[in-house]
């Protein structure tokens, strides 16, 4: 609790501080969060951002995928996070055909951000259109490509993304062309190391990567299957930070040092 009252003075991180932690080779930490409690926790732990992934349609609500979650979700968690945090950048997920259009993405990310707290908001797929139009009128704008849980119905499974040739070649591509709509970060989730590697290095951006190896500029996990609480079964790309640790806040600070020393992931945690 006194980790956490000293961090009342604390300056929140901006995209500038990350971008600089990129350009000095500091690994970035991320978690998903959902609610005050989680938030002041993984704040105290010293994790450089959260995101509030609509991940909470599977993990909080127990739906089988992300498709059925609101904006008034989102905005509602992201309030719920925003409220708690003192130091970590706070990113939120734009759910299922919320960004249909550029007008209805800006619409709605301004909910996020003027109603919910966010500094930044995620999106799926190579939607350049909408990514440039954001920026255009001042909202930053996290890029997400590989696995897309947005598009699983599409995709027929939750597989790794990128493992062919003229696959990789598509998602190198599109994140040059995010980042040069605008992007400020770009998500990495299931693919293969190597080409993560190389779009982090050739990306001037922080790429943030989800099973996507070690050489991304930093990590995320959804904080309930790191705390190995999870309604399903935990992905193969991720850990369980509670074995060994004393409590929750021991795990986070766990998986927040294994980030920043390049312990976590390892090999048998990529593709």
């Amino acid at each position: 609790m006194t980790q956490y009252s000293s961090l009342s003075t604390v300056k929140p991180l901006s995209i500038n501080d990350l971008s600089a932690m990129k350009r000095r080779g500091e690994k970035i930490s991320c978690l998903t969060a959902y609610d005050a409690s989680f938030s002041m926790l993984i704040d105290s732990a010293g994790i450089d951002m959260m995101l509030v992934g609509d991940s909470l349609g599977m993990v909080i609500q127990g739906h089988d995928t992300t498709l059925p979650v609101k904006m008034d979700d989102m905005v509602y968690h992201t309030r719920c996070v925003s409220n708690a945090r003192r130091r970590a950048f706070v990113i939120a997920d734009l759910p299922f055909m919320s960004y249909a259009t550029p007008l209805m993405a800006a619409e709605n990310a301004a909910r996020l951000m003027q109603a919910g707290g966010a500094q930044m908001v995620k999106l799926e797929g190579a939607r350049t259109d909408c990514v440039a139009f954001l920026v255009d009128q001042g909202i930053p704008v996290c890029g997400h490509l590989g696995l897309l849980p947005q598009s699983i119905n599409q995709l027929g499974s939750y597989k790794v993304q990128g493992k062919e040739r003229v696959e990789a070649e598509k998602i190198l591509a599109d994140a040059h062309k995010l980042e040069q709509a605008g992007a400020g970060l770009l998500v990495l989730e299931c693919v293969p190391a190597k080409l993560a590697g190389d779009i982090s290095a050739q990306l001037s951006i922080p790429v943030i990567g989800i099973g996507a190896g070690i050489d991304c500029d930093g990590q995320v996990l959804v904080l309930y299957d790191m705390l190995n609480i999870g309604v399903g079964k935990r992905p193969r790309f991720s850990r369980d930070f509670m074995q060994g640790a004393a409590g929750i806040g021991q795990a986070i600070a766990a998986y927040h040092e294994a980030v920043k020393q390049l312990q976590f992931p390892t090999p048998e945690h990529s593709f």
